[in-house]
């Protein structure tokens, strides 16, 4: 999204005629979601947890637009990558294939969003504006904790042609932005596996730990592949205690193999010095929440597994998708000074990490730094995961929203 383009404050309302368009309010049942999936897993990551809670905690009912079922099938086995049409944890899941479908009034939803502005079907778009009332359209924007955000959330866009508003919605980090996605059950979930050794040996032996990589210091490593792992790998094979690697297929396979001797296939292992490297299957979101829950370190990457690291209460890492001139650097850093789990220890290695460092990186420095802290970012995650509960929960927040633009539109139309 650029908002410098698409000024959406400053553009007319441009409207098919000049007789202002009298609507009823309808309480919004049906939603559609549009998602392109450009970061493999974070997209459909994030548009896979906002339709099941919009579903099982609100009673929508969710159609979810997905361009790559093969992605999608990753986080959920229960796709299948070759059906237009199925139902998945009472989710309608079409396949969009391409921007030529043909709609009208009757097949548009109460609510539409567009994921991180993807272009949704221009057919679909025309029968939104056939509809009375109209549906309230949402572009979903990516998560950043810069200030700039607080002045675009919830900013109208009219169509520059059709009768239609589009507004932005941001999620963030303050009660002036969405808040971030959480399931209601969240904060009774995770501290309960937490608090259950025997529930937490279970599941880790699921994946494969043996009881010697149990009770080493465990770290998830999911990150892009520019990320430094060789480097890190030989930082910890040093180390004065056991370490375990937990390592996503496919994930810095050329690190991975390199450090295995082999092909970095789901269940292969080695260990080198202190370090144990152990390649795990891409597994449910449930389970992912599970592994972050159990690890002592949690190295995340994009959107997705960044706010779900945020709700684990262990310290994190967090890999950044890289953009042009490295604005990427800008969105870290702010976050960085907004968190408040961030200690210094912490923001260093993450500037190492993202290659935003100013300094020389010694990860001979970094690491024991880290890692003599992560209790004490635990406590802090404490503290930041409250902070973020007042700001109240994405999923609500947006629909608050969709409910204050119909209200709105019902006092202009008398």
């Amino acid at each position: 999204m650029q908002l410098e383009e698409q000024q959406p404050h400053n553009r007319p309302n441009n409207q098919l005629n000049d007789q202002p368009i009298r609507e009823s309010v309808k309480t919004a049942t049906t939603l559609a979601l549009f998602c392109k999936v450009v970061d493999n897993f974070g997209d459909i990551g994030i548009c896979w947890r906002l339709a099941q809670q919009l579903e099982s905690e609100h009673g929508i009912a969710v159609t979810l637009w997905v361009d790559d079922l093969p992605s999608f099938r990753r986080i959920c086995p229960d796709i299948v990558i070759d059906q237009e049409q199925q139902e998945i944890a009472h989710v309608h899941v079409r396949h969009w294939r391409n921007q030529d479908g043909v709609f009208s009034a009757a097949d548009v939803a109460d609510i539409v969003i567009e994921f991180f502005a993807c272009d949704i079907p221009p057919g679909y778009i025309r029968a939104m504006a056939e509809c009375t009332p109209r549906p309230v359209w949402l572009n979903l924007e990516g998560l950043t904790a810069e200030a700039w955000v607080e002045g675009c959330h919830t900013l109208p866009s009219p169509h520059p042609s059709l009768s239609l508003t589009k507004h932005f919605f941001f999620p963030g980090f303050n009660n002036k932005t969405g808040g971030l996605l959480r399931e209601s059950r969240l904060d009774q979930e995770r501290p309960a596996f937490q608090a259950d050794p025997v529930a937490m040996e279970k599941f880790l032996s699921s994946l494969g730990l043996t009881p010697a990589e149990m009770a080493a210091t465990k770290v998830s490593l999911f990150c892009y592949p520019q990320a430094p792992v060789a480097a890190l790998f030989k930082e910890w094979q040093n180390n004065g205690q056991a370490i375990t690697c937990l390592v996503p297929e496919g994930v810095a396979a050329a690190s991975v193999a390199a450090f295995l001797g082999q092909p970095a296939t789901v269940g292969s292992s080695a260990t080198h010095g202190a370090l144990t490297v152990r390649v795990l299957p891409f597994i449910p979101q449930a389970d992912y929440d599970k592994l972050l829950w159990a690890c002592d370190l949690n190295f995340v990457r994009g959107e997705d597994s960044f706010v779900r690291a945020q709700w684990a209460n262990k310290a994190f890492i967090w890999h950044i998708y890289p953009q042009d001139k490295n604005l990427h650097h800008v969105k870290l850093n702010a976050f960085l000074k907004t968190c408040t789990s961030s200690t210094a220890s912490l923001a260093a290695f993450a500037r190492a990490w993202n290659e935003a460092s100013v300094e020389t990186v010694d990860w001979s420095q970094l690491w024991p730094a880290l890692q003599a802290d992560m209790p004490h970012i635990a406590d802090l995650s404490t503290e930041w995961q409250q902070k973020m509960r007042e700001n109240g929960d994405l999923t609500s927040n947006l629909l608050k929203f969709v409910g204050s633009v119909q209200q709105a539109r019902q006092k202009d139309a008398v």
